[in-house]
């Protein structure tokens, strides 16, 4: 799988931008604040149908214009697809093979993408919603059904919050709205843990030989699934709606007196561990990074597994943080088998045979400099 052809119109400081792309490693090279996060976001967009950096997506079109236009060509199974995604005051508008597509969670999965940056080294020591947005995103490439049911989930736990808000407020209980509320919310939740379950399991897979290669066989990593019932990491749907029902039950008088949802998806957390110590708390920074390394490196693998291809990886000025044993490692496990983009200010420093080989793209006030 791989990118051809990327076009950008009023995309942040892009007015109007057209480049082809090599299929296996493109180094886009400037200065800060010219264009090289943006153009790698414009890629995580085009796959995600969102930004990693904002949620705010006004953002995103350039300053005065009515819409930002990102379009496409991706080889995927040896076929040409153009997508185009379209942000403007009105929403989003997603096209795949030109056809407009009636959700989004139609339209994700179409690219598939890693994306590796500074802030993902927050990934194991950073807040849980962090790690919680991680499984969301990678979860949601390979299995789109995920998208929707988070879409409904989150869709029905804002109303319940509402309600147990105005019950906590008024002093009034309206429990039988609350029932229907709660099932509804199980009903979703169960499925987005059971689906969370079989990805953790993958993802272990890989994880674990990744980290104790890096680490020169000195350490076995482990990934624990923190949720806020308790439950196995193999019972079924069914299994998971009893505890979930059984516990809401349990909770409800508390649930009413905070204002809000206590349990569910949306609290539960990643825990890393390293020779069985926890690795948020106690691990040094270096096997921090190597855990954070580890885990983007199981996802090319586990993706590769899920559909048969390699995912297309960003690495958005990250090669500078890590040091030269995880560069290394990183740009040998890439080597001829991923098209990759690295943004850095300078290649300088940075001695590997990947990179010597790579496409240098310049890129200095939102455009191309040949």
């Amino acid at each position: 799988m791989h990118i051809e052809q990327l076009n950008l119109k009023n995309y942040r400081n892009y007015e109007q931008l057209e480049v082809s792309f090599d299929d296996k490693v493109n180094v886009i090279i400037g200065e800060n604040a010219q264009g090289k996060t943006n153009l790698m976001e414009a890629i995580h967009v085009l796959a995600f149908t969102k930004s990693h950096r904002t949620t705010h997506e006004k953002e995103l079109i350039q300053w005065d214009k009515e819409y930002a236009k990102i379009e496409g060509r991706v080889t995927k199974r040896q076929q040409s697809i153009p997508l185009e995604i379209t942000i403007s005051n009105k929403g989003k508008k997603a096209k795949l093979n030109r056809l407009e597509q009636g959700r989004l969670s139609d339209y994700i999965g179409a690219v598939n993408v890693v994306m590796f940056a500074p802030e993902d080294l927050n990934l194991v020591k950073g807040a849980p919603q962090i790690r919680r947005r991680f499984i969301d995103m990678e979860l949601g490439q390979i299995q789109p059904t995920y998208i929707y049911h988070l879409g409904q989930y989150q869709k029905v736990l804002k109303q319940r919050n509402h309600l147990l808000k105005q019950m906590q407020r008024s002093g009034k209980s309206d429990k039988v709205m609350l029932q229907v509320l709660t099932d509804q919310l199980v009903e979703h939740a169960a499925i987005i843990l059971e689906k969370r379950f079989t990805f953790l399991k993958l993802l272990r897979t890989w994880a674990s030989p990744i980290h104790f290669e890096i680490s020169r066989e000195r350490e076995d990593l482990e990934i624990k699934y923190q949720a806020t019932i308790e439950v196995s990491e193999d019972a079924n749907k069914e299994k998971i709606e009893t505890i979930y029902l059984s516990k809401f039950q349990d909770m409800q008088t508390k649930e009413i007196e905070r204002g809000t949802t206590l349990i569910g998806p949306h609290r539960d957390d990643l825990l890393f561990s390293v020779n069985k110590k926890d690795v948020q708390t106690f691990g040094s920074q270096g096997q921090q990074r190597t855990t954070a390394l580890s885990v983007k490196l199981a996802e090319i693998e586990l993706i590769h597994k899920e559909i048969g291809e390699y995912p297309i990886l960003l690495l958005d000025d990250v090669l500078s943080e890590l040091d030269d044993h995880r560069q290394s490692h990183l740009l040998n496990t890439i080597q001829g088998r991923v098209q990759t983009f690295v943004s850095t200010t300078s290649v300088d420093g940075i001695n590997h045979e990947t990179l010597k080989k790579a496409e240098l793209i310049r890129i200095a006030n939102g455009e191309i400099v040949k």
